[in-house]
C-alpha cells in the first residue's frame, strides 16, 4: 500500500510517540523527512536523531525531548501544505507560529529552511508544517 502523504505520517507518528510518552519514534527513512527532523533538532524540539538500518529497510530514529515534569517540549505539530492543497507564501507573508515561539518550516530553493531563517535571507516557499 503506498503512503500519500509520508511528511502528515512522520508527523503522526511524533503526535502519538509524545502522548503515549514514548523516548524514541522509528519513522521510515526519506530525505525530505531527514532534513525535517534536522531542522527540528537545530531548533531544540527533540533530543537528537540517526538513521537506522535493519536489513533493506532504513528508518529514522527520533529521540523526543521532555521537561523535567515529563511534560513534552512539542505541544503540537500541524501540516499545512499538503499533496490536495500546497501553500506556497513569500518571505514576508509567512505567519509568524505563536508570536514567534512556534515554528513553521519552509522548503525553499536553498533548501528546508525555518520561517524567521526565509525571512531573514527573504526567500519564499512552501510551508510544509508548524511545530510548537
Amino acid at each position: 500500500m503506498s503512503m500519500t502523504d509520508p511528511i502528515a505520517d512522520m508527523l503522526t507518528r511524533v503526535r502519538n510517540g509524545l502522548k503515549a510518552s514514548h523516548e524514541v519514534v522509528d519513522i521510515p527513512c526519506s530525505k525530505m523527512k531527514i532534513n525535517i527532523a534536522k531542522v527540528i533538532k537545530s531548533e531544540g524540539y527533540i533530543r537528537n536523531f540517526k538513521i537506522v538500518s535493519d536489513g533493506s529497510h532504513r528508518s529514522i530514529r527520533i529521540f523526543l525531548k521532555y521537561d523535567e515534569h515529563g511534560i513534552p517540549i512539542i505541544s503540537g505539530l500541524k501540516r499545512v501544505s499538503k499533496p490536495s492543497c500546497r501553500v506556497y507564501m513569500k518571505y514576508d507573508k509567512i505567519p509568524k507560529i505563536l508570536d514567534g515561539f512556534g515554528i513553521n518550516i519552509v522548503s525553499t530553493s536553498k533548501g528546508l529552511l525555518t520561517d524567521k531563517q526565509a525571512r531573514k535571507m527573504a526567500i519564499g516557499g512552501e510551508i510544509l508544517c508548524s511545530v510548537w
